[in-house]
């Protein structure tokens, strides 16, 4: 039996299982490193966030995307935007040289079974563990519009589900949202070829100003600092007091997940957009039907109630994610629904070791973001998790130094060119 199977290899469970490693619990990770990244994001897609807040976590800080970028010549300079390519393949590096090996392997069930859990794979036998680390990243939750819903397939689709915006050349597309991937998916369609519209409920278009230097003076830094989430003191709260968030009322950690930063666009995207994608801005869908030769005609309502319907070619749901229990269809059914959760939403009520009311099953990434705050939604918040998850996963085990009889200790950490390197261990 393991002691951790940490189930999705995106940021947060490459972190998560780094740390374990580190610390001598034997644990495996399943699932396809970094597969948000590399299949669900478009060519030409960049990183919203600085490098310098965008790292993965390890024991002691290493494996930095800097340290990646160097190693290769590419810059990672705060307020140059960064390449989805290259964190893909920074993802892929750290899963090299801080994790046990990845399985690529489809989860379809996790069970209780006894004091522990039972995993079930599309690939080969169950798994037996004594804990559960769900980081399944976003793509279990899309959310799109209910009116789209009862479209015929190929009428619309998620943002999330195209890799390659070519295939749109010359075709109309409405782009529904108002955030980055709204944004840089109508950009990208444009930049492609295709003759993109943005529809938003939103009455104006929110844009992110020009990061302010790393270095200034004393003053300006104390009323303005920098944080991985943006700058900013309520920004800083919210990155650096995750666990003073979770101190909170449910109601009022609801709230804080579902409005704090709201949707807005990066700053070096903005002169891409403006002058080449129409904005319908105050635009209400009421409703969407198909039309002849394969079109869609959406029902609008405008911002003082008048009607417009505009026809396309296709639609483009940009519309983000919503995190929910009931999404979550590799979780056993009984397990799921004896789960506490915050308030009256569908999320997982959490220890501070993001342990949930079921022992030994803990979360990481969106789904924790009612309980410890928005930063959950982002990179940045790994760093946050991983130490403290598996500190929880210990506590459970009654674990006190590495374990004996453990699968899969902390590894050898690796040089540049991928090989053991007997001079660096991870730290203890």
């Amino acid at each position: 039996m393991d002691d951790l199977v940490v189930i999705g290899a995106g940021p947060y469970g490459l972190s998560i299982a780094a740390h374990a490693a580190a610390a001598g619990i034997g644990v495996r990770l399943l699932g396809r490193p970094m597969a948000s990244w590399r299949d669900h994001m478009p060519e030409g897609m960049y990183l919203k966030s600085e490098p310098w807040a965008s790292n993965l976590s390890a024991p002691g800080g290493r494996h930095t995307l800097e340290e990646f970028c160097a190693a290769r010549g590419r810059p990672a300079v705060h307020g140059r935007p960064l390449p989805i390519g290259t964190f893909s393949e920074y993802g892929l590096w750290f899963a090299a040289r801080a994790t046990p090996e990845v399985e690529e392997v489809t989860v379809t069930e996790v069970a209780p079974q006894g004091e522990g859990f039972l995993v079930r794979t599309a690939e080969g036998p169950p798994l037996a563990t004594r804990t559960v680390a769900l980081a399944v990243g976003v793509m279990p939750f899309t959310h799109s519009p209910e009116a789209l819903r009862e479209l015929p397939p190929g009428h619309w689709s998620h943002s999330s589900g195209h890799r390659d915006l070519t295939r749109f050349a010359g075709q109309d597309v409405a782009v529904l949202g108002a955030g980055q991937a709204a944004l840089e998916t109508a950009t990208l369609l444009a930049e492609a070829g295709a003759r993109p519209s943005l529809v938003a409920r939103r009455a104006r278009l929110n844009w992110n100003t020009v990061p302010q230097p790393l270095s200034r003076p004393p003053l300006r830094a104390l009323r303005e600092p920098h944080s991985g989430l943006g700058t900013g003191w309520r920004s800083w709260v919210w990155a650096e007091l995750p666990w003073a968030v979770r101190h909170l009322s449910a109601a009022r950690r609801e709230r804080i997940a579902a409005t704090a930063l709201g949707p807005a666009g990066a700053w070096w995207l903005r002169e891409r957009f403006e002058g080449r994608v129409p904005a319908l801005l105050g635009h209400r869908l009421r409703r969407a039907v198909a039309a002849e030769g394969g079109r869609t005609r959406l029902g609008l309502t405008t911002a003082s109630g008048e009607s417009l319907v505009l026809d396309t070619g296709h639609v483009i749901a940009a519309t983000g994610f919503a995190p929910d229990l009931r999404r979550l269809a590799l979780l056993d059914a009984g397990l799921r629904a004896a789960l506490a959760t915050v308030g009256d939403g569908g999320t997982p009520e959490l220890g501070p070791g993001f342990e949930s009311s079921w022992p030994g099953l803990f979360f990481a990434g969106l789904l924790t973001a009612p309980s410890f705050g928005p930063s959950m939604r982002f990179v940045h918040g790994a760093g946050f998790t991983a130490g403290r998850l598996v500190k929880g996963v210990r506590g459970r085990l009654g674990a006190r130094g590495p374990l004996p009889g453990s699968t899969a200790g902390a590894r050898q950490d690796r040089d540049a060119a991928g090989q053991p390197n007997p001079k660096t261990t991870f730290l203890r």
